[in-house]
C-alpha cells in the first residue's frame, strides 16, 4: 500500500500511542476489552469503520467469504476452510464464540492464533481507537482483520456474530456471501419473526456479487433484498442440489456434479452446510480441484457439534454427546439425529441455557425423550446465565430432573450414574458445552 502524508502521520501517532500501552497478557487484554463498552451488544458499523480507517485496514485476504445465518455458521466455515486448505491455499478463519480458549476464534493456516499474535492485534486496535468505545466483539473483529491483513492470505472466511446488516464483520465487502439459515433467535435484537430476522441476515449481501442461500425455502425478505440490491442469489434446491445416497452423497449444479464422502459432522443439516460451502467456493474467484472438495469434506472437524466421546463405565462403555444447539431449530436437528441413532441404553440429558433464550420452545422438540435430565445453572459464567431454580421454572416435559449449581457439578453427578449403552446429551448453550469440555479435559478423557 503506497505511503502518503496522512498514512505517515497516522503511523507516527500510532507509534506514540502504542508506547503508552502497558504490556498485558492475553487474559489481561480479554478482561480489558470486556470493560470497554457499557453495553455487551451494540450493533452498528460507525465505530468499527472509524477505527478500521485509523488502522488503515483494507482487505484481509485476496478473496473474502462471509458466513451469516442463525444456525450452521461455524460448521460451514469449517467446511470452507478445510476445502480451501486441501487445495493448498493459505486460509484465515474468524469465528465466534469460542469454547475453551479465545485463540480458537482466529485461525491462520489451520492453527489457532498464539497469545502473542492476539495481543499484537489488541495493542494495534487499542492504539487506534482513541476515545471510541468498542464492544468485546468489535474489538476482537478488528484485531482479527488486522492480523489477517499481515498474514498474506489467499482466503479469509469471516463468521458473522449477530444478525448481519449491523454486525462488525459486515465492515468488509466480501466476494461471496453465505446465509445458512434464518430461524428464531436473538429476537430482542433482530426482530420477532423470520421475515424481520431475514432483513438483518440479508444485510451482508453486495450488489453484483454471489450470495449462497442454503435454505430451500428462505424468507421472502431475503429473496426480495437480493432482487432489489442486484445480488446474484444461488439457491439450494434450485441452482445447486444436495442428494443423499447409500454410502456417499452428490453435489451438483447444471453441467457439474461429483460424489463426496459423508462428513464427520453428524447433524442432518450438515449436508446442507457442506453443500453451501461448495457452492460458495464454486462461485468465488478461486479455482479448486475436485480432489480438494472431497478431501475437505472428509477432514472438516468442529468441537461441540454432536461431538461424541466414549466414557468407560463398569462393564463397558457409555457415550457423552456434546452439542451447542441453543435455539428451537437446533433442538429440532438434535431430535432428528437422536431418533435416527437410538442409544443402546438409557437416553439422558444435561441441559442449561441463557436467560434470553426461548427455553420452552428449545425444549419442546426433545420433550419426553429422556429418562433423566440434569439442569445446570450458568449464573457463575455469564451475566446472561440463569440460576438453576429459575431455569427449572422454565423447563417442562424433560422427565425427572436433578438441579445442580453449575455444569461441572451436574456432569460429575451424571457421569457417576452411567451404565453400559447409556447416552448423555449435553446441550443448550456454548457455555454448557464449554463447561463440559473443560471438565472432560481436566479428567483427560479422549476427545
Amino acid at each position: 500500500m503506497p505511503d502518503t502524508p496522512a498514512r505517515s502521520a497516522l503511523a507516527e501517532r500510532k507509534t506514540g500511542l502504542q508506547a503508552t500501552v502497558t504490556r498485558r497478557s492475553l487474559t489481561d487484554w480479554l478482561d480489558h476489552i470486556q470493560q470497554q463498552h457499557p453495553a455487551g451488544i451494540a450493533l452498528g458499523l460507525e465505530r468499527v469503520r472509524a477505527v478500521a480507517d485509523r488502522l488503515g485496514l483494507s482487505r484481509p485476504a485476496r478473496c473474502v467469504l462471509t458466513v451469516a445465518g442463525t444456525n450452521g455458521k461455524g460448521s460451514t466455515v469449517a467446511f470452507v476452510e478445510a476445502i480451501a486448505r486441501a487445495a493448498g491455499l493459505r486460509v484465515g478463519a474468524y469465528t465466534s464464540p469460542h469454547l475453551l480458549r479465545y485463540n480458537e476464534r482466529v485461525r491462520i493456516d489451520g492453527a489457532d492464533a498464539s497469545d502473542a499474535e492476539l495481543v499484537a492485534g489488541f495493542e494495534a486496535v487499542e492504539a487506534a481507537r482513541g476515545e471510541l468505545a468498542l464492544t468485546y466483539f468489535e474489538f476482537g473483529t478488528l484485531a482479527a482483520l488486522w492480523q489477517f491483513e499481515r498474514a498474506d492470505l489467499d482466503l479469509a472466511v469471516l463468521e458473522v456474530g449477530l444478525g448481519g446488516r449491523l454486525d462488525a464483520v459486515n465492515l468488509i465487502d466480501a466476494d461471496v456471501m453465505i446465509i445458512t439459515s434464518v430461524a428464531l433467535d436473538h429476537q430482542d435484537w433482530l426482530g420477532a419473526d423470520r421475515e424481520s430476522i431475514g432483513v438483518e441476515k440479508a444485510g451482508v449481501m453486495r450488489a453484483g456479487r454471489p450470495v449462497v442461500l442454503a435454505e430451500r425455502d428462505p424468507p421472502g425478505s431475503v429473496l426480495r433484498h437480493a432482487y432489489v440490491l442486484g445480488a446474484v442469489a444461488i439457491r439450494a434446491g434450485c441452482d445447486y442440489f444436495v442428494e443423499r445416497e447409500a454410502d456417499h452423497w452428490r453435489w451438483r449444479e447444471p453441467g457439474y456434479a461429483f460424489t463426496l464422502p459423508y462428513p464427520h459432522l453428524l447433524a442432518p443439516a450438515q449436508l446442507d452446510n457442506a453443500g453451501a460451502a461448495i457452492a460458495a467456493l464454486r462461485a468465488s474467484p478461486l479455482r479448486l480441484p475436485r480432489s480438494a472438495f472431497r478431501a475437505g469434506i472428509a477432514s472438516a472437524r468442529l468441537s461441540g457439534r454432536l461431538q461424541r466421546i466414549p466414557v468407560p463405565v463398569q462393564g463397558g462403555l457409555a457415550e457423552l454427546v456434546l452439542d451447542v444447539g441453543h435455539n428451537p431449530q437446533a433442538a429440532g436437528q438434535l431430535a432428528l439425529w437422536l431418533t435416527a441413532h437410538p442409544a443402546g441404553g438409557r437416553e439422558l440429558a444435561l441441559f442449561s441455557a441463557l436467560a434470553d433464550k426461548d427455553i420452552p420452545a428449545l425444549i419442546a422438540p426433545l420433550a419426553g425423550r429422556f429418562a433423566h435430565c440434569w439442569l445446570a445453572g450458568l449464573a457463575s459464567v455469564s451475566p446472561r446465565g440463569l440460576e438453576v431454580d429459575v431455569l427449572a421454572s422454565r423447563v417442562a416435559g424433560v422427565g425427572p430432573v436433578t438441579r445442580c449449581v453449575d455444569v461441572e457439578t451436574a456432569l460429575t453427578d451424571a457421569l457417576e450414574t452411567l451404565r453400559p449403552g447409556d447416552r448423555l446429551l449435553v446441550f443448550g448453550s456454548f457455555f454448557t458445552v464449554a463447561g463440559a469440555l473443560a471438565f472432560m479435559e481436566r479428567r483427560r478423557q479422549p476427545l
